[in-house]
């Protein structure tokens, strides 16, 4: 099963925008115009994406650097979306610490081959949800030392180091960040039926490809998430990651 750029995915892609505005409006939310951008952005985006995969995909370098573009673009958006632009480099290194391992054991296992049309959309897939995580464990930590700032002065006067007395507000948000991935992981197959295992079935594999398929990405996604947030935490806890304003409140 394929489904091909037409008049049909046009009128569907209208009519679903018009739902999505209209329920907006509707029930007050006040997000209709950016689901319209949301919405323009991604098409232009995937179009965009297809046919630069489409130049790159035979080659493994130029795949490699795609995947390099990507990446970088992952770690500006989620630095941006916690608020702390320049700490990309730091943002760098979580989600670093996170992928590459992950991605050494999918090569090394010989699971999926070293080639663009492999590497491409498994490595997409993984960027996004580390992406994810970064932005929720950073916005939820770092909106949690603002609300609790005079639970930190008081550690502090306690004799608690700075970092300790980040780690008593912060331990508890950490893994509410986790926390999506893992409903989706436990509800898979259940409730859901993720990208992956919809991607191999319209792309004429078996049920069972796509179940092998789909396990092997979540699982990989619950590993890389798992150390991004915690390479992360460890980075809120020695004030690399911090907003301008936590870095100025935060003070020892």
């Amino acid at each position: 099963m394929t489904i091909n750029p037409g008049w049909p995915v046009a009128i569907a892609l209208v009519a679903l925008m018009l739902v999505a505005v209209v329920a907006n409006l509707a029930f007050r939310h006040g997000l209709g115009r950016q689901s319209v951008i949301a919405g323009l952005r991604a098409a232009g985006q995937l179009t965009v994406a297809a046919a630069v995969i489409t130049g790159v995909v035979g080659s493994i370098w130029l795949s490699v650097l795609a995947l390099l573009g990507m990446f970088a673009m992952a770690v500006l958006t989620t630095s941006r979306r916690i608020g702390s632009p320049r700490a990309w480099p730091w943002a760098t290194a979580a989600m670093a610490a996170g992928v590459l391992p992950v991605l050494v054991i999918l090569l090394l296992s010989g699971t999926i081959p070293f080639k663009g049309i492999a590497l491409i959309p498994v490595v997409g897939i993984i960027l996004g949800n580390t992406m994810t995580v970064h932005t929720l464990v950073g916005r939820r930590a770092f909106a949690a030392l603002r609300e609790e700032r005079a639970q930190y002065e008081a550690a502090l006067s306690l004799g608690l180091l700075p970092a300790q007395a980040i780690d008593e507000i912060i331990a508890r948000r950490v893994p509410e960040g986790l926390i999506p991935s893992l409903d989706q992981v436990k509800t898979s197959g259940v409730v859901t039926l993720p990208g992956a295992f919809i991607g191999v079935m319209l792309g004429g594999g078996s049920a069972v490809q796509a179940a092998t398929a789909q396990v092997l990405v979540l699982f990989a996604i619950m590993a890389t998430q798992a150390v991004t947030a915690g390479v992360e935490a460890r980075l809120i806890r020695a004030r690399r990651t911090l907003p301008a304003d936590l870095r100025a409140a935060l003070v020892s």
